[in-house]
């Protein structure tokens, strides 16, 4: 049976590992390559979770084995772009799992197609963002989605350093298979404890700071909200004319 790409799939998992949510990428995105299934987003939350691009650089990661067994992180590897990021409970994170079209016969994705598709990820996340009432952009030669110092200047809870420099409430990083199908995604910081972005030098970028909406908005939307307007911009941008909801929190751990 195959499936409309007209519509969206969203599966909200809740809190769900890391490698149980890779595992669950790569057979969705099967059965997406073999049109047994529509376009899919995942969206959810991860236990404590540093992960790292194939090209990341260890050095990013600041904390040593004692203090992430103490703190509870796991540390992974992965295909995506982006160096290093951190994932945790009150940040979501969202897989889209679309079908961006052939590769070449080099088994390539046309450049623009690929940086397109993470222009209008950054383009959802900020429409979603502005519904919330927070005002971001992007930044011309960085990836993810940023605030301006101008409003971090006018927020009690923001870190110093970012009223200096833009600082960053969504990470990006992503990777396109042989089939030209969509991985990995984004991590929009909603309520995390701030303090594990000690541990690394997120992205491999020393001078911009990370901040969330619970930095920003008083009071801080609720998850179920957050994910609300996150998936109508989603749908919005990428031109989906109909979402199927499923709720599998029965995956949590």
């Amino acid at each position: 049976m195959t499936h409309d790409p007209s519509w969206l799939d969203v599966l909200w998992l809740g809190l769900t590992g890391f490698d149980k949510a890779r595992q669950l990428q790569e057979s969705l995105a099967g059965e997406i390559q073999a049109q047994k299934r529509a376009p899919t987003l995942l969206l959810l939350e991860h236990p404590h979770t540093y992960t790292f691009d194939r090209r990341g650089q260890e050095a990013n990661l600041l904390w040593d084995r004692a203090e992430l067994n103490r703190r509870g992180v796991e540390v992974r590897w992965t295909d995506r772009g982006g160096d290093v990021t951190y994932h945790g409970p009150g940040q979501l994170v969202g897989y889209p799992l679309l079908p961006l079209g052939p590769v070449s016969n080099l088994g390539r994705m046309p450049q623009a197609d690929y940086v397109g598709f993470i222009r209008r990820l950054e383009e959802s996340l900020i429409r979603a963002l502005a519904a919330m009432g927070l005002v971001c952009g992007q930044i011309e030669g960085l990836t993810g989605v940023w605030v301006r110092p101008d409003v971090a200047s006018r927020c009690r809870h923001c870190p110093p350093q970012a009223r200096l420099q833009p600082s960053k409430i969504a990470a990006i990083g992503i990777k396109v298979d042989a089939h030209g199908i969509t991985r990995h995604g984004f991590a929009l910081n909603v309520k995390p404890d701030m303090e594990y972005w000690e541990g690394i030098i997120a992205c491999g970028l020393v001078d911009h700071p990370a901040v969330s909406l619970a930095d920003l908005l008083e009071p801080t939307p609720e998850m179920d909200q957050v994910v609300r307007h996150v998936v109508e911009a989603f749908s919005t941008t990428f031109h989906f004319s109909e979402t199927v909801w499923h709720d599998s929190r029965t995956l949590d751990e």
